[in-house]
C-alpha cells in the first residue's frame, strides 16, 4: 500500500502493483484483501481505489496503513477457466486469528468467526480469508481451521498471520442461496 487517505467517511487507497495494473482499466473490479473495490485511476505501476463508509464498517480496510501488504485479485473475465471456489469479494464479516501453528511445510490456522458466518461453513467446504479462497479443514463451536500450503504462503499475505489479527471473511455464496431458497 503506497497511500491511504481519508477517515470514517471513506478512504482512498493507492496500491503499487505493476503486474496487476497492466491488465486493469478504470471502472474494473479489483479485490483488495478480499474486498471488491472499483479501480478509479490506473497507471503503469499504481491503482487508486475508494472504500466507502459501508465497506469500512464491514471489513478491515479502515485499519490499513501505508506500507501494508494486501492480496490483490482481478475479477474473473467471461471465458476464463474457473479453477477454484466461487469468491465474489463481498465480505460477510470479520474474524480474528486464534492460532497459527507449523504443520509440515505449511501452517494450520484457526480463525474465530461470528456464529452467523460459521453456519455456512462445512468441513471441506470453501471460505475466503483476506480474499484467499481456502478449504475448511476443521470446525469448532466458535471457529474454523484452514491448512495453508507453501504456495499460498509464498503468493499471499497469509504467511504474516498472527494471533489476534483481524481478517476479512467471505463464506460460500452457494450456501447462502441454498439457505434462502430452503427458507421459503
Amino acid at each position: 500500500m503506497t497511500g491511504v487517505d481519508g477517515g470514517d467517511e471513506g478512504i482512498r487507497l493507492v496500491v503499487q502493483a505493476p503486474g496487476t495494473s497492466a491488465s486493469l482499466q478504470p471502472g474494473d473490479s479489483l479485490s483488495v484483501s478480499g474486498v471488491c473495490l472499483t479501480a478509479e485511476t490506473v497507471t503503469a505501476a499504481t491503482i487508486t481505489l475508494h472504500a466507502v463508509p459501508e465497506t469500512l464498517r464491514k471489513t478491515t480496510l479502515g485499519a490499513l496503513a501505508q506500507g501494508d501488504a494486501v492480496n490483490l485479485e482481478p475479477a474473473l473475465r467471461a471465458g476464463e477457466p474457473l479453477g477454484g471456489h466461487y469468491v465474489q469479494g463481498h465480505v460477510d464479516g470479520v474474524g480474528r486469528i486464534q492460532s497459527v501453528e507449523a504443520e509440515g511445510e505449511g501452517l494450520r490456522v484457526v480463525v474465530e468467526a461470528p456464529a452467523d458466518l460459521l453456519r455456512y461453513c462445512v468441513e471441506k467446504g470453501s471460505i475466503a480469508v483476506d480474499g484467499v479462497s481456502l478449504t475448511v479443514a476443521e470446525l469448532f463451536d466458535d471457529a474454523f481451521a484452514v491448512a495453508l500450503v507453501p504456495h499460498t504462503l509464498e503468493a499471499t499475505t497469509l504467511s504474516d498471520l498472527a494471533p489476534g489479527r483481524a481478517v476479512n471473511l467471505e463464506v460460500d455464496v452457494l450456501a447462502k442461496y441454498v439457505e434462502r431458497l430452503a427458507s421459503r
